[in-house]
């Protein structure tokens, strides 16, 4: 008796093997049909098929520490004006542009300019919005640069979708930004003309009570006092003008509100302790300890300055805010433009040749391998086989045999 050895195959294994390859080689003529007629079906296929051009645009977004000299000035023109800077540019990541891309307002304007429902054969916006979506791209790096890609029968047109859609990016991320720059300007222009009133109004009252009355020079605790109430003054109207620019895109249970509503109070503490007419041990005097005219002249010289200081403050925050409006509030480069394509990006006729018959040969295989097992049925089983067609055809129940 011959040994069987562990993991040696068996005989019958062997046999079986060398039946497949017997099936294989036996009905090869089968299999080369099969990838024949799969190559010819394959071919007419890819040659039906148009081509479709891409064209490509790149883009690369502003960056967070660009600005240059306009940055130095908004650091130099306070925190309002620090504030001003940043609301004048979107900045940031490529996906805040990768969403304005992908909008409905954005893809509505790009239909509109292009005609596209008419191009794209489609009844409906929606039914043209679903065909731009698939006919366009974006896609954004690693390194921050957006790619838009266009596919399109058409060169031409792809070439104009991709610079269609950087155009109406830039348009729409100039007008985001200059909306919140205009708001922070006519806030501050309205502002500044109260302000300027309030400083004419104290000038003609110096002038009047210099006219009616000798000038009375007060000392240098009492301008020390009115110098430090005015800086007060004007970090409390810079703080109101804060809030208020603030509060027109949040609530007031954010926490940069709160944080200026308690930098305001604070400010209002210090003033009213400030020009009290209590006595105090800083080196601000009480106004009532102030005698007659003196007292009289240190108020209107003190509202004077406040004035003076609070117009220089807003005048520099107005001028960095007309900046920020009148700048070029996009910032995208654009790195490459889409030109008309040369050549198809698809179909790849001869992958499509390539796959259909490495599909068809695996076919052929299982196709002859159930014609070769269908050819070894006993007559029984042939029996079998076509009753359950004659069931399956005609859709009839069996015949329950008779007792």
């Amino acid at each position: 008796m011959s040994e069987h050895r562990p993991g040696s195959p068996t005989h019958e294994e062997e046999i079986n093997l060398l039946e497949l390859a017997l099936v294989i080689s036996r009905r090869k003529n089968t299999i080369v049909a099969f990838c024949l007629m799969a190559i010819v079906l394959s071919v007419m296929y890819s040659l039906s098929l148009k081509n479709v051009y891409t064209a490509t645009a790149k883009l690369l977004p502003p960056q967070k520490d660009s600005g240059g000299g306009l940055s130095a000035l908004l650091g130099q023109a306070g925190g309002l004006a620090g504030l001003a800077g940043g609301l004048g540019g979107l900045g940031g990541t490529g996906d805040l542009y990768l969403g304005i891309l992908k909008s409905r307002s954005v893809a509505d304007a790009v239909i509109k300019r292009l005609n596209l429902q008419k191009e794209f054969n489609t009844r409906t916006v929606e039914d043209t919005r679903i065909a731009l979506q698939g006919s366009v791209k974006f896609l954004s790096g690693k390194d921050g640069i957006i790619v838009i890609s266009a596919d399109s029968k058409n060169p031409q047109l792809a070439a104009q979708l991709a610079n269609t859609f950087v155009d109406e990016l830039s348009r729409r991320s100039i007008q985001l930004n200059l909306s919140k720059a205009s708001t922070e300007r006519v806030f501050l222009e309205k502002r500044l003309e109260v302000v300027k009133q309030d400083l004419r109004n104290a000038e003609n009252d110096m002038r009047t009570f210099q006219e009616k009355n000798k000038t009375i020079k007060a000392d240098s605790q009492a301008t020390v006092a009115i110098e430090s109430i005015a800086k007060l003054k004007a970090e409390l109207v810079k703080s109101e003008v804060q809030l208020a620019t603030l509060r027109s895109s949040m609530t007031d249970e954010n926490n940069e509100v709160k944080t200026v509503l308690a930098t305001i109070a604070k400010l209002k503490n210090q003033i009213g302790t400030m020009s009290g007419s209590s006595s105090s041990d800083g080196i601000i005097p009480a106004v009532g300890n102030i005698p007659g005219l003196g007292v009289e002249y240190v108020r209107k010289l003190r509202e004077l300055k406040i004035q003076e200081t609070i117009f220089e403050q807003l005048s520099k925050q107005y001028e960095v805010a007309k900046l920020s409006e009148a700048k070029d509030s996009s910032s995208l480069q654009i790195l490459d433009e889409a030109v008309v394509p040369l050549y198809k990006s698809k179909p790849k006729r001869s992958s499509i040749v390539l796959l259909a018959t490495i599909a068809s040969f695996f076919i052929a295989i299982v196709f002859i391998f159930i014609q070769e097992y269908l050819s070894k049925l006993t007559p029984e089983d042939r029996n079998h086989i076509n009753e359950i067609k004659r069931y399956l055809l005609t859709f009839k129940s069996p015949m329950r045999p008779r007792a």
